[in-house]
This record gives C-alpha cells, structure tokens and sequence, in this order.
C-alpha cells in the first residue's frame, strides 16, 4: 500500500521541516492543503514559478503529492460568489497539473452560503440537480487541464451516499471525474447499524472511479462521530484494505485526524490488518 498522510495533521514548522518529519515516519505520500499550511492559496498566487518550488521541496524528500485539496461549496447559491469558486478551482487544477499531482480533491457542499448541514436541504434532488449542474464546467475544466477532480461523499453534504455519487458520475460521464473514498464520511449515528453495507455499497457502485483513500476512524458521540487517527475507534478495515490491496494496487491512501506523536502508530496499524 502507499500510505500518506494529510500534512496539516503533522507537526508545526516550515514545510520543508513538515515534509521531513513525514519521511521520517515512513509515509511515502501527502494531502496538501495550501491555506491549511500557511501558504498562499488563491487563484492569482497559483503561478507556474511556485508550482516548481513546492514540487522541489516534495522531490527532495521523495514524497508524492497525493490529493490537492480544494474544499469549497459548489453548491454556494450567490452566482458571483459561485464564479469565484469556481474560478478558484480551476486554479487548482492547473496548478496540479504544474505540481505533477493528478488530484484535485474536494468535497460537496450544502446549499447554503455558511456550508451548513441541513438535512432535508443538503439531502434533497433539488440540491443534487444545483450540485450537478455547477460541477460540470469545473470537470470540463479538468479534462483540459489533464487532471482528476475527485470528490468525497460524506454523509452531512449533498452527495452523502454511494447511490448519490454514482448518480453525479453517471450524470457528468467525464474519466476526469472520479472518487474519494472515505468510509468513515459515509457515516452518521443515523446509520452506523448499516456501517458494513455502506461500505460495500460504495465498493461495489464507485469502486472503479475510486482514485483516492482516505483513513480515519470514530467513535460515536452522542448524535455526531468524534473522529480520530486510524486504529483508535471502533472502525473496522478488513474489507477496505482488502479491496485496495486487490483492486487498487499502489493506491494513495491518506491518514486523517492522526497527531504527530500516533501517525507512525496508525500507519502500523494498518499495515497489521491488511496483513491478515
């Protein structure tokens, strides 16, 4: 397996001191986030001279890109604001392809300008058909650009099911658009009893569009999941590891919500289950 981690969860420092620190710790990959970091991150900052001094720093430690992250609300109902996101994310894709990183990752919004849960909102076809519509020229942007636009579902937006993911694939059909997997965001108190469904669901329905894994685990909290480094809660993987060890050899799989004094701890953990 090729397992990362997202940088921001890593210790504090300049990137250079970051990406070390993650070398040290074995991972061979990483989820970079620009403004999470302290870096410039918008549209006009996204030049190919900067593109050629992050991708240095990242050669020097041998480390791949894996996903860069641009979590904005496509869904946002302001049109002008809307053009802005999705100008900015069209930076991001051509700043990927200057990176050498074949992911722009992101999420799927609510339809609301705070990028609030509101279930009957962010769960309604009306919110499906807005997501769609103001997704499609962003992937077109894509195909251009050579890059993958990968969206994560995630049960408190608007595509929050493996059914609703497969619906945007098949409304858009673009090869540039594929999938971010991450069990654990597809699920809520609502549905924990079905946690094993779930996640075949999503195997089965998105497994060939699926570029990208995340990993992080939970407990449940009431009426939300307190989420944590992998191995720490109460999720299982055997059958995620499963399929990414046979279905997806050499797959970027990113840690999530680790520390930097248990990252190494959890990569061990994971690289144990898969084993078995």
């Amino acid at each position: 397996m090729n397992i990362g981690i997202r940088l921001h969860d890593t210790i504090n420092g300049t990137l250079e001191e970051r990406l070390a620190f993650v070398k040290k710790q074995g991972f061979t990959c990483a989820h970079i986030a620009l403004t999470k970091l302290g870096l410039p991150g918008e549209a006009a900052a996204l030049t190919p001279g900067y593109a050629a001094w992050l991708r240095r720093i990242f050669e020097k430690q041998e480390l791949d890109i894996a996903v860069l992250g641009n979590y904005l609300n496509l869904a946002y109902p302001d049109e002008k604001e809307l053009a802005n996101i999705q100008n900015k994310y069209k930076a991001h894709l051509r700043f990927a392809s200057l990176l050498g990183c074949g992911v722009v990752g992101t999420e799927t919004g609510a339809p609301n300008a705070a990028y609030r849960y509101e279930k009957s909102a962010c769960h309604s076809e009306e919110a499906l058909k807005l997501f769609i519509k103001n997704l499609a020229p962003v992937v077109e942007y894509a195909e251009a650009c050579g890059v993958i636009l990968a969206i994560e579902p995630v049960y408190k937006h608007i595509v929050w099911n493996p059914q609703r993911a497969r619906a945007v694939l098949d409304a858009i059909q673009s090869p540039n658009l594929q999938i971010i997997f991450d069990p654990v965001n597809l699920l809520h108190p609502d549905n924990l009893d079905q946690r094993e469904q779930i996640i075949e669901e999503a195997i089965e329905l998105l497994g060939e569009d699926i570029s990208i894994i995340h990993l992080k685990d939970y407990k449940a909290a009431g009426e939300e999941l307190t989420c944590m480094g992998p191995g720490l809660g109460d999720m299982v993987y055997d059958r995620i590891l499963r399929f990414a060890r046979e279905e997806k050899p050499h797959i970027q799989i990113t840690l999530e919500n680790t520390r930097p004094e248990n990252a190494e701890g959890c990569k061990k953990f994971l690289w144990e289950r898969a084993a078995l």
